[in-house]
């Protein structure tokens, strides 16, 4: 990767200053709920291969937004036109004091024409002529990062998708590096980067560097996994056969994950036993019961289910996992399913999103995926049955190596673990979906 290093100009200050009131409004902003300290880090300046001698500037800017006791380092992408602008354009977020107008550049060709230019490719991609370039899309609803579709960025003219990594974190980007191995290996569920750009900042008194986004191929007419879902459960419709075919997919995944980034000598790897899931299980449970009392009177058969799990004599080593698989990280198109969002939680540090996990946790959230898709489209438990049942047959046909019945405790530990989290996420957040993850709660201790 090449890394190119960010320098502070006196007008990212001014930019940063600009910026402030737009931020809070972006669903990828990570300070909610209090007033964040706004400070330029500084930026890349991209030249645009296509631009008509306007002197218009491409600026991708690194900002620091502190508050509430968390912070993080943000990309903004940003199109600079001097002179007059239209100001009924809905890209445009305000004026520097000299007259320059600001846009969000996410959506503007200007910025992906220069961010493809300057992108590192792998060498049997050629690279992308400006004119073959059709009219930018920006994917609506992302919280984390943005994600721009772009006809003619890709291999022949073909459709490919730009994500803008909006959270950065020091480190290789697992969604960059974790499809690139997988393609690599040719596991074909998953589609293959095209372009990564990376770069260096100043973190206090070290360097930091990582991703800044990545341009994979594009599968036309895929639908994403939840609303696919969603849409059969509103219809009665069974999901069975589709989730045995994810299943056994997911499955697959774990296989050439285990194959394709094998735990190295310098990664540090929790001991797979029983009682390490034990102790997760209490601490998470402790957690969210501080934040959720809904959840004090299931005290006592967590703890029982937690000291069963201790006595587990058998346990899968731990390995490169997805992190956070659910149904809206697949998509359904060609008459399979693609796996997407390798990246995990972006505000955590990379080494976290990258440690080796037991496999089970990612099966552990498409199950619990399958409750929330059967709450939205009005479905009866038996529909989640029926899913689920597919899914784990599909599944542990490609992971026949584990007891079934230690593999079934497992994945009622992690799933559990998982409708916790859900629970102190759903009281903060959506408090009416709050008897989602309980009602998984009661019926895993059951």
């Amino acid at each position: 990767m090449t890394e190119r290093r960010v320098t502070h100009e006196p007008r990212d200050d001014a930019l940063a200053a600009l910026l402030g009131p737009w931020l809070p409004g972006r669903r990828w902003f990570p300070v909610k709920g209090t007033q964040a300290r706004i400070a330029a880090v500084g930026g890349l300046t991209l030249a645009d291969p296509g631009a008509a001698g306007d002197d218009v500037e491409v600026r991708l800017l690194l900002l620091r937004a502190d508050g509430a006791g968390t912070g993080a380092v943000l990309q903004v992408p940003l199109v600079l036109r001097p002179g007059p602008a239209g100001d009924d354009d809905p890209a445009l977020v305000g004026r520097l004091p000299d007259g320059t107008a600001v846009l969000d550049g996410a959506g503007r060709p200007e910025f992906e024409r220069a961010w493809l230019a300057a992108a590192d490719r792998p060498a049997d991609v050629p690279p992308v002529t400006a004119g073959d370039l059709g009219a930018p899309r920006v994917l609506p609803g992302e919280q984390s990062n943005t994600s721009v579709i772009l006809p003619g960025a890709g291999p022949h003219g073909s459709t490919a998708m730009l994500k803008v990594f909006r959270g950065l974190s020091d480190g290789d980007n697992p969604d960059v590096d974790v499809p690139r191995a997988l393609a690599a290996a040719g596991w074909p569920h998953v589609p293959r980067p095209l372009a990564w750009m990376g770069a260096e900042w100043p973190d206090g008194e070290r360097t930091a560097h990582g991703h800044l986004g990545v341009l994979s191929a594009f599968v036309p007419g895929a639908t994403d996994g939840f609303e696919l879902a969603c849409a059969m459960a509103g219809r009665g419709e069974s999901f069975g056969p589709l989730a045995e075919e994810l299943g056994v997919v997911i499955g697959q995944m774990h296989r050439a994950l285990a194959r394709a980034l094998p735990p190295g000598p310098a990664t540090p790897v929790v001991p797979a036993t029983g009682a390490a899931v034990a102790d997760a299980l209490a601490e998470r449970f402790d957690w969210a019961r501080s934040a959720v009392p809904e959840l004090d009177g299931f005290a006592d058969p967590v703890a029982a289910l937690a000291e069963r799990t201790r006595l587990l004599a058998e346990v899968p080593a731990r390995q490169r996992v997805h992190g956070d698989l659910h149904l809206g990280q697949v998509l359904r198109g060609d008459g399979t399913w693609y796996v997407l969002d390798f990246e995990g939680e972006p505000l955590l540090p990379v080494a976290q999103r990258t440690r080796p996990d037991l496999a089970l946790r990612d099966a552990a959230g498409m199950l619990r995926s399958f409750d929330y898709a059967a709450a939205v489209g009005h479905a009866p438990h038996a529909w989640t049955d029926v899913a689920r049942t597919a899914f784990l047959a599909g599944y542990s046909g490609q992971t026949p190596d584990l007891d079934p019945g230690a593999r079934a405790h497992l994945l009622r530990v992690l799933e559990l673990d998982k409708a916790l989290y859900e629970a102190v996420y759903e009281a903060r957040n959506r408090p009416d979906w709050l008897t989602i993850p309980l009602d998984a709660v009661q019926r895993l201790i059951g």
